[in-house]
């Protein structure tokens, strides 16, 4: 058996459709025999774009993109809904479609922007005793789902036609755009489904992207990756002495006046004096000295 690659940083690949997030990952990883490698945030396999893939040391801050806001642009058809909620479904009910103007769809656009409540499809991979709920939906079985919180932070509808909406969303984490095109179809007086649905950004970064074929004509040599850190620019940067980086190491806490006099908690990035990236800390329950949160092997990178 081959010795795994040792590969560490961030590449963003533009999933391809037809692939759950999991097989494109996973023919990636075969491709470099990677040892480590994790991706942020799931896309359907009718889904295309920003799929984050996370090698090595970059994997421990997976979370951070799984955490974040994400960008889609989605084609819905009016009229028809699906058993799934999109095009790989069957269409199970149709509905006429009503005459509204761009003022209508302003509107409906105000109304699903900011804060709410939605209620989770059931061809999900959310699970229930430990059983996906795809898989019960398959079974023609139907049970009940808690709603869960979202934000959308930003949303446009055009129309492509009297049947035809194009949506463009930020939301967060756990937002399915499947539900939120039922839904808008429904608010505009009709049923609807998913017929393309495209992520454009993480954290609002598109890129840049490789392609699925880009990546298996590649070798390891040849690729191209962000650093560790690329996803963590937005949270305060503190510059350790040797001293401080060694005590932190050795999970001690470390007194740092530009922790004690910041009104965050944390996370903040943490460098050594030389700019080597170090990991992540946070303040202490008295909020003065900095403790670890999570650190890495030390990779080359400046602090920006």
């Amino acid at each position: 058996m081959r010795p795994k690659n040792q590969i560490d940083g961030i590449l963003l690949l533009d999933k391809p459709f037809g692939l759950s997030s999991n097989q494109a990952l996973q023919k990636v990883k075969r491709h470099f025999n990677i040892e480590k490698a994790g991706h942020t945030g799931s896309l359907d396999p009718m889904a295309t774009g920003v799929l984050p893939l996370c090698f090595g040391e970059a994997s421990k801050f997976a979370q951070v993109g799984l955490e974040a806001d994400k960008t889609y642009q989605a084609d819905i058809q009016l009229g028809q809904a699906t058993d799934t909620g999109d095009a790989m479904g069957c269409i199970i009910e149709t509905q006429p479609i009503p005459d509204f103007s761009p003022a209508q769809l302003a509107a409906v656009v105000g109304r699903f922007k900011g804060a709410q409540q939605q209620i989770p499809p059931m061809f999900s991979a959310l699970k229930r005793d430990g059983k996906p709920l795809y898989l019960l939906a398959r079974e023609g079985k139907v049970i009940e789902r808690p709603a869960r919180t979202i934000f959308i932070s930003a949303l446009s509808l055009e129309s492509l036609g009297r049947d035809k909406l194009r949506l463009t969303v930020t939301c967060s984490k756990g937002t399915y755009i499947r539900t939120l095109a039922e839904d808008i179809a429904k608010a505009l007086g009709t049923l609807g489904h998913l017929t393309q649905l495209r992520r454009t950004a993480v954290k609002g970064i598109s890129g840049p992207l490789y392609t699925l074929e880009e990546l298996l004509a590649k070798s390891k040599e040849a690729l191209f990756l962000l650093p560790l850190d690329f996803f963590l620019q937005d949270m305060p940067c503190i510059i350790l002495d040797k001293a401080q980086t060694l005590a932190l190491s050795q999970g001690k806490r470390v007194f740092h006046p530009d922790v004690s006099l910041s009104s965050n908690t944390g996370p903040f990035r943490l460098y050594r004096s030389e700019g080597v990236f170090f990991g992540l800390g946070e303040k202490e329950e008295e909020g003065v000295n900095l403790r670890v949160k999570r650190l890495i092997k030390l990779i080359p990178k400046t602090c920006g």
